[in-house]
């Protein structure tokens, strides 16, 4: 009579081998998945038969067949009645009933009773009190919660915050065709002076050919921020904005108020804190009048002027300008020839119902290509992803 009738076979696997473990015995899941199998496949009829099956099972090395037999024979030295066959479940019910426990075996180990109806160790019970059960309250991230507040409204430390996040965000900069070509195994192109120079030592026959293909670099990117009194709020995230520009796409940042200030250099420092208090040394017109008619011609015509040819510049400010409207259509329509995209960003662009009103902002606007807002960290961050998503789709045109 099979000594496993009406007994749930991984059940009674999986307690053996519990036993097996706890007596020193590494019998894991590969074991006790191939002792179920082999359960299953040919049900033991005898003692005999199960240790064996047991055995070439769960066991893999010489010096554990010992510990195997002691608790193989502590477990089935005495036949106590195998437990009865679960009847059928009713319908609507499921079969999921234990196996009642067998009497308390003493040479079976702590528990008694054969392995597969082994009881779970008891738990401890929680000490009488009048604390109801606390969950770990969920609060969002650091910069999910500043993510739809003004930036007037934030501290240094904040705007730091952010200064780390757009630095992550700006990553993958687009890249350009250059002029210049490059050896490549992968080129298409034939380089001629290194094939030919190779050639020499094969007597001028052209054995191995030598491909290049043309070099690629970032698209250049030309920020100017706007550090008059009405950005003041905003002055500060957008430096932080132009910093991660400078140190991921090797940008050329300005800031303009009534006079033009280069920050390339200050903006390139390692610490955030320090390359913000820099670039503020070094603007000395900071939170005063607004003429950017005047600065961008005065960008045109120095020396940085050719930085602009090809590339992506962006424009933070509000729009208001001392200047008058023609003056200042005057120096978008050069500057957007010169350049390849030109966005503007507005932190008053994502307030509903904005129009471009401002005399300034109205004569600027049909030379960008794009207006986006960029006033609140979520529109700042949302800005600098557009910014790639843009360089990439206008480059491949």
């Amino acid at each position: 009579m099979s000594r496993l009738g009406g007994i749930d076979l991984a059940a009674f696997a999986v307690a053996l081998a519990e036993r097996l473990r706890r007596a020193g015995v590494p019998a894991g899941l590969t074991q006790v998945e191939d002792f179920v199998r082999a359960l299953a496949a040919d049900p033991p009829v005898r003692r005999s038969t199960l240790y064996w099956t047991a055995r070439i099972s769960l066991v893999r090395r010489h010096e554990h067949i010992e510990v195997f037999d002691r608790v193989f024979a502590a477990v089935f030295a005495e036949t106590p009645a195998p437990p009865p066959a679960r009847p059928a479940a009713p319908p609507g019910r499921r079969d999921d009933v234990h196996v009642p426990v067998p009497a308390a075996n003493a040479e079976a180990g702590p528990g008694g009773g054969l392995p597969w109806a082994t009881l779970p160790p008891a738990v401890a019970e929680a000490a009488e009190g009048d604390s109801a059960l606390r969950l770990p309250e969920r609060r969002p991230a650091a910069l999910a919660g500043l993510a739809d507040r003004p930036f007037e409204e934030l501290d240094e430390a904040q705007v730091a915050l952010l200064g780390d996040a757009l630095r992550a965000a700006v990553t993958g900069w687009p890249t350009r065709r250059t002029r210049r070509h490059a050896v490549r195994p992968s080129g298409r192109r034939l380089a001629l002076r290194p094939t030919i120079a190779r050639a020499r030592r094969t007597a001028w026959e052209p054995v191995e050919v030598v491909r290049e293909r043309q070099v690629r670099r970032p698209r250049r990117v030309v920020l100017l921020c706007d550090v008059s009194e009405s950005m003041r709020a905003q002055a500060t995230a957008y430096l932080h904005l132009m910093r991660a520009f400078a140190a991921v796409a090797d940008a050329e940042v300005f800031a303009f108020g009534t006079t033009l200030s280069r920050l390339t250099v200050a903006l390139r420092h390692t610490s955030p804190v320090a390359a913000v208090t820099q670039a503020g040394a070094v603007v000395t017109d900071r939170f005063g009048g607004t003429r950017i008619a005047t600065n961008l011609r005065t960008l045109l015509g120095s020396r940085h002027g050719d930085a602009l040819r090809g590339a992506v510049v962006v424009i933070g400010s509000d729009g208001w300008d001392s200047d008058p409207p023609a003056e200042l259509a005057a120096a978008m329509a050069r500057l957007r020839r010169r350049a390849h995209l030109v966005v503007w960003l507005n932190p008053r662009a994502g307030v509903p119902g904005f129009a471009p009103r401002v005399a300034g902002m109205a004569a600027a606007l049909p030379y960008c290509d794009r207006l986006l807002p960029a006033g609140t960290f979520q529109e700042l961050l949302a800005a600098a992803g557009q910014l790639q998503s843009v360089t990439c789709t206008a480059g491949r045109k």
